[in-house]
């Protein structure tokens, strides 16, 4: 059996030579602690509580009201909880000594440091480019002389392209939205048609761009390549976007 082969059966991952992972070596190969039986409350209790916790510092924050919360609190404050209760839990159990929590502990802050210096750059380059405006000029400058059954083909092939460059769906849907819906009633567009291709291209281009948090949170989460994982996805993402384009061409033709 090949080396590389025999390492990935040995890590339990699917990773290239030369491959480097969103998180370091040492805290992806975390295994289980030896002579400790599985217990699915320990994955549960955790979550449980990180996902109860955040609707009720978004309500606190939000004076009572959901909707106006602060969301990075409530996914701090999620976090810190979720923590607790897996701390208490090992503790109770007897499967942990407070010494082995904060060494895990420590190692899993050292072994995201990556992520956050990805997420840092990746934050500047996108408010960078939507201080420049450049997603409201590409989207203005192709708007002129177009034919209207086209139109939705191109916002959806623009709003791909203004979210994959700047890696936010929401950005992008700010800057086309308004653009779109009033050259509805101008060039006689279906509403819902031109709606569904301004956020279509958005989530692809969301999902696509290597800049984007959700595509980084990914590539952490699954300990892969951020660049491998970026690559990979892309095929089936753009296979799926290009039968989108062909479908907004003939919607625009027949609506």
């Amino acid at each position: 059996m090949r080396e590389a082969e025999r390492r990935v059966r040995e890590e339990g991952k699917v990773l290239r030579d030369g491959a480097k992972p969103m998180v370091s070596n040492e805290l992806a190969l975390v295994g289980a602690k030896a002579g400790v039986p599985p217990r699915a409350l320990n994955m549960v209790l955790p979550i449980l509580a990180m996902v109860l916790t955040v609707p009720v510092v978004l309500w606190m924050t939000g004076d009572g009201d959901l909707m106006q919360g602060s969301g990075s609190r409530a996914v701090l404050w999620g976090v810190i909880v979720g923590l607790l209760a897996a701390t208490l839990a090992y503790r109770i159990q007897g499967i942990l000594s407070m010494d082995e929590l904060t060494d895990l502990l420590l190692k899993g802050i050292q072994g995201l440091v990556p992520l956050v210096m990805v997420l840092a750059l990746a934050f500047a380059i996108g408010a960078t480019t939507r201080a420049l405006g450049t997603g409201l000029f590409v989207a203005q400058a192709a708007q002129a002389g177009l034919p209207s059954a086209l139109v939705p083909a191109v916002v959806f092939l623009l709003s791909c392209f203004i979210a994959f460059a700047t890696g936010t769906s929401w950005g992008t849907f700010a800057i086309m939205v308004p653009i779109v819906m009033p050259m509805v009633d101008v060039l006689g567009l279906h509403p819902a048609l031109a709606l569904a291709a301004a956020l279509g291209g958005g989530v692809f281009g969301d999902h696509c761009s290597p800049i984007s948090d959700t595509t980084i949170v990914a590539s952490m989460a699954c300990a892969t390549d951020h660049i491998d994982h970026v690559s990979t996805q892309l095929p089936y993402a753009l296979l799926a976007a290009g039968g989108a384009t062909l479908l907004f061409v003939a919607f625009g033709i027949v609506l």
